[in-house]
């Protein structure tokens, strides 16, 4: 039995076991007894079959399953919102409710990563303000049962076997427009209103959105090779037209009077302020971000971070709004329909990498999800709106659309050496980086590749198929094999060899999936260091690092203008390596704000050698900290900005995570052509 974390105060157990799951698409029984579909049969059949015997366009019961799950089975497994199978129908009952122990839910609080407010965090009256319980009696959270009984099947029949969520889709889709009309017409654009139902959005925004992007596929046509290598084709039909009804149905009703949120026009957002309380009758109990005026007070956004909240989104939204949390995002996006809230002003600093230097100059957006205790994969909704608020910002605040700069929280260093073990590795393995950044508009991987030679940049890019399934384990036990968005790095070109480890990891298990210290992630740039036969070696954390790179497939390079490679000074045997950026000792006079804790600090186990180069990962900026006059005892207006004149430091892919060394360490030049 898979437990799964749900909402930073309350868990949920998915009831399928990984081998169970596993093994659906091997099986020949489905868990009421019926045969499994044989693979013989193709799923574009399993479409043709459905729509007609429950009356449904094949276009639209294609579309509909493309825009929830890119028609995935993921072999029975559950997504971050307990969706199931090719159609995303959904299953969480009470049974599968479980408490967190106190140790995991404040792993997501104190997020601020400035030792000046960490030190005030109250662990115990956190804990005591979060919600206890979750409501699992929603009907969008019961579509797989409904589905299952339309058909006359089990739950585990819908769940685990794609041919019979495939019907249980139609059925649904069917029921909805005969209450919607009376009637199943043979027009495709007439199903609107039973299309808008199925995304289970609760507000009327929400539920027309997913129905417009069914719909742009009908029109549009979709075309896709699946993780299983199925290829599918839904033909473009630009005559149909959308007859959207006067009001949509979803499923709850809507709120109004929130602020207006800063998004993108057409996607579905809300606004629900994270908690703050400047100067607060309780002094240690502030809030969860800090007051600001990016960009104009000096503080660019440079990064954008992606994260899971490890649980749901009430449950989250409730910490967030819990002012002894210390924690907030930007963004939360919710799973089942990809509704985007926002917490927090893209002028203010919310508290959400653990790290200040990160959350002064970037823009932090949840997801509803798990990195691994809960499903193995995220919604299609959720990627969508992901991207598309992605692209706004990015665009906004000058954000390069590249993975050093669109980044997980597993990327984010620990400040200090105290905080680099116990960093987040969320949104973990997988999260398909690859199509996330195709529908930003920056796509990588997919290529010829090719031969890639020493001093080289390239751009790594696994494919997230099941041609790339490594072998991962979680609490001791195996996880069910399933593409990941990344590759294992050995000490030589053999996977006889030992994996590399990372100084701050000892004693963790190589296949563990939170040890990020041996797995080169999807999109990041490193330099080559040697290529031999199907092997490369990049500079990784200090050392040579070999992953399997078959005819240069997995890579590719990187070029223009600003490509440039870093190497230590002349006569430097090494150079040390940073997890935060903060100016000089000298820079905070007269200003009034303190020189920070182990201000100049670098992590001490990580530096690069002489003789190892490291792609440049943005400009060299002036180390800064803003002081925001967070709490009791200081003005609201005490907010100063503290840059330094001569600490400048360059941003560099170091491992698996970004990290920062000083200008005045390095030499600048480019790659190898």
């Amino acid at each position: 039995m898979r437990r799964l974390l749900h909402g930073v105060g309350v868990a949920v157990v998915v009831t399928a076991a990984v081998t169970a799951a596993a093994m659906a698409s091997q099986a020949t029984v489905t868990a009421d007894g019926g045969p499994v579909a044989s693979a013989a049969t193709s799923l574009q059949t399993r479409f043709a079959d459905a729509a007609r015997e429950f009356g449904v366009p094949q276009n639209v019961l294609m579309a509909v399953a493309y825009r929830r799950t890119l028609w995935e089975s993921h072999h029975g497994e559950p997504s971050t919102s307990g969706a199931y199978n090719v159609m995303g129908l959904t299953r969480v009952t009470e049974d599968d409710i479980e408490q967190p122990t106190d140790a995991e839910r404040l792993a997501h609080l104190n997020l601020s990563g400035d030792p000046a407010v960490t030190r005030r965090f109250d662990a115990g009256r956190a804990l005591r303000a979060l919600p206890k319980r979750v409501d699992t009696g929603a009907a969008a959270l019961h579509t797989l049962d409904e589905g299952a009984k339309l058909i006359g099947r089990t739950a585990g029949s819908v769940r685990e076997d794609a041919a019979q969520s495939v019907r249980a889709g139609a059925a649904l889709l069917a029921k909805y427009q005969r209450e919607a009309t009376g009637s199943l017409p043979e027009d495709a654009g007439r199903w609107y209103p039973a299309v808008a139902r199925y995304s289970q959005a609760p507000d009327t925004k929400g539920a027309t959105l997913f129905a417009d992007r069914v719909f742009e596929s009908v029109r549009s046509g979709e075309s896709r090779t699946t993780a299983d290598g199925e290829r599918l084709s839904l033909p473009a039909d630009p005559s149909v037209t959308p007859v959207r009804p006067a009001r949509t149905r979803s499923a709850a009703p809507e709120a109004s009077g929130a602020p207006a949120p800063e998004c993108p026009t057409g996607l579905n957002c809300d606004f629900e302020p994270a908690a703050y309380q400047q100067n607060s009758s309780t002094p240690d109990d502030f809030g969860n971000y800090n007051v600001a005026d990016r960009p104009a007070n000096g503080e660019d956004i440079r990064y954008i971070v992606v994260h899971d909240t490890e649980g749901g989104y009430d449950g989250s939204l409730a910490a967030f709004r819990n002012p002894a949390s210390y924690a907030s995002a930007h963004y939360l996006i919710r799973a089942r329909d990809g509704l985007v809230t926002q917490l927090v002003r893209t002028k203010d600093e919310a508290w959400h990498a653990a790290n200040k230097t990160v959350n002064m100059h970037s823009i932090g957006i949840e997801h509803e999800g798990y990195a691994i205790k809960s499903g193995s994969w995220y919604t299609e909704p959720q990627y969508e709106s992901s991207a598309a608020l992605v692209k706004y910002l990015a665009a906004r605040f000058a954000v390069p659309l590249d993975r050093e700069h669109i980044i997980g929280h597993d990327e984010v260093p620990g400040v200090l050496d105290t905080g680099v073990a116990s960093q987040h590795w969320d949104p973990g393995p997988f999260w398909d980086w690859n199509h996330y950044m195709s529908l930003i508009g920056a796509p990588a991987g997919g290529g010829a590749g090719g031969p890639v030679e020493a001093g080289q940049v390239v751009r790594v890019v696994p494919p997230f198929t099941a041609a790339n399934q490594p072998a991962l384990t979680y609490d001791g036990a195996a996880v069910a094999g399933r593409p990941a968005n990344f590759g294992y790095l050995y000490t030589s070109a053999s996977t006889a060899a030992a994996m590399i480890t990372d100084p701050y990891l000892p004693g963790v298990t190589a296949t563990d999936a939170p040890n990020w210290g041996n797995k080169v992630v999807a999109g990041g740039a490193y330099v080559v260091a040697e290529a031999r036969a199907d092997w490369t070696a990049i500079w990784y954390g200090g050392r040579k690092a070999w992953f399997q790179n078959p005819g240069g497939r997995f890579t590719e390079a990187v070029t223009g203008t600003g490509t440039a490679v870093l190497t230590p000074r002349a006569g430097a045997s090494s150079i040390p390596v940073y997890g935060r950026a903060y100016p000089e000792d000298a820079a905070y006079s007269g200003t009034g704000v303190p020189v920070q804790e182990k201000n100049g600090e670098s992590l001490s186990k990580y530096t690069v050698p002489a003789g190892q180069a490291y792609p440049q990962a943005g400009p060299a900026q002036a180390g800064d900290y803003w002081f925001a006059g967070t709490f009791a005892g200081t003005a609201a207006n005490d907010r100063t900005l503290v840059k330094g004149g001569t600490n400048l430091f360059y941003p560099i892919r170091y491992n698996h995570r970004i990290g920062w060394i000083r200008a005045s360490d390095v030499r600048i030049g480019p790659p190898r052509a």
